[in-house]
């Protein structure tokens, strides 16, 4: 997926076939939206705990000690949401380029690239901030995952000019690599302080209009990731067969949960937090999925990375009316993103007043009540998904690739 690119996309009957140099007018890959309506739920279910479960805030890593096992869970299936994104960012880059010309492939996908991920920048420092604060000039601007993968974007414009080999070999020794730059740190005010933090280590900036902007997402990681996803490109041209695309998902895939398990397992490289080995078999287990996200620590991408690519596997293999109600979802990515934080925050607010405790978060008494309120507003935004994706492939502005 990308959460943010909507580019036409081969239908899966139409994989094994051979195309003329120029493709036609493609279809889009089911699977691919479809995972990436799967983890957008997800997604929906965590900002639904950011609104209504404001009550027990969890840390990055999570406190095993006092942060409940359905909590933790509910937190830790969340962490699929941008590593996948990400990825599918990448991928969808690569089959935007296959619809164009042989010699114009590279020079499109890049052009389109860079507007985009100017586009979603943009749109992270406003609407997007917007959204979470419903205060036009916050003190405080968080740069989170539409300003990550518009930055990512961006660097990826330059990357998919290199060879697929190299551009494979940039992307694992990122993903792999970039924890040994933990130690390196810049303190504000100090040469190098915005880039690092916007590289790697997450800090505020200090913004000359006033106030101060956070890096959420450093960005160096999710480089690597997006390249990794234009890399997997070629396993969905036209010309590979279902089946073995799937072997090659598979086995990346397991090849990447293989790699989590030796290197949690050592737990010397990998995970800045150690491992706990007390607290008995629930929290062992919790412990060793315990994992660091800002910034994404190898460990935490070779298992969330691991999981997607083989889900993306098996949802080929998935019931048609299964995959068709995810791939909604995942078809108006970028309008579903901007529509739930906005009703989340929203109904938050009403039930607020309604409660009379206006200007304070309503919290939710328990996980199961958390699951039924994003269960309750993904059917609206199912529908809205669905109209509003239909009204896009009407349209035919130049615009609307953007949206």
């Amino acid at each position: 997926m990308s959460m943010m690119i909507t580019a036409a996309a081969v239908s899966n009957d139409a994989l094994a076939r051979t195309t003329p140099p120029i493709a036609t007018k493609r279809q889009r890959i089911v699977s691919i939206d479809a995972l990436r309506g799967l983890v957008m739920l997800l997604m929906l279910v965590d900002h639904t705990r950011e609104f209504f479960y404001s009550h027990a805030p969890v840390s990055d890593p999570m406190t095993i000690a006092t942060t409940p096992p359905a909590l933790f869970f509910t937190r830790s299936a969340a962490h699929l949401c941008a590593p996948v994104f990400v990825l599918l960012t990448g991928l969808a880059a690569w089959l935007y380029a296959e619809g164009r010309a042989p010699d114009e492939r590279r020079a499109a996908a890049s052009s389109f690239l860079v507007k985009r991920g100017m586009f979603l920048v943009a749109l992270e420092w406003t609407i997007v901030n917007f959204a979470w604060t419903f205060d036009p000039t916050p003190a405080l601007v968080y740069l989170q995952v539409i300003w990550a993968i518009g930055l990512s974007m961006i660097a990826l414009a330059a990357i998919l000019h290199l060879p697929r080999p190299l551009v494979v070999a940039f992307a694992l020794v990122i993903v792999l690599g970039h924890n040994l730059l933990d130690p390196v740190a810049i303190a504000p005010g100090e040469h190098g302080h915005v880039i690092w933090a916007v590289l790697h280590d997450r800090g505020l900036l200090d913004l000359p209009f006033g106030g101060q902007a956070r890096t959420s997402y450093p960005v160096l990681p999710w480089i690597g990731v997006i390249a990794l996803g234009w890399a997997i490109g070629p396993w969905f041209a036209r010309t590979v067969d279902r089946i073995e695309r799937r072997r090659r998902l598979l086995v990346a895939g397991g090849g990447a949960l293989v790699s989590f398990a030796i290197l949690r397992t050592i737990d010397g490289y990998g995970e800045p937090l150690l491992r706990e080995h007390d607290g008995g078999t629930l929290a062992t287990v919790m412990s060793f999925l315990n994992l660091t996200k800002y910034p994404p620590s190898a460990d935490f991408l070779l298992l969330t990375l691991g999981i997607g690519v083989i889900l993306l596997a098996a949802i080929e293999r998935m019931p048609a009316r299964v995959t068709t109600v995810l791939a909604v979802f995942g078809s108006a990515p970028l309008f579903f993103y901007i529509l739930h934080l906005y009703v989340v925050h929203a109904l938050n607010n009403a039930a607020g007043w309604v409660l009379g405790v206006d200007g304070t978060l309503v919290s939710v008494p328990n996980v199961m009540a958390l699951w039924l309120v994003a269960g309750l507003i993904a059917v609206p935004c199912w529908f809205a998904c669905r109209s509003f994706a239909a009204f896009k492939r009407t349209q035919t502005g130049w615009w609307w690739r953007y949206l």
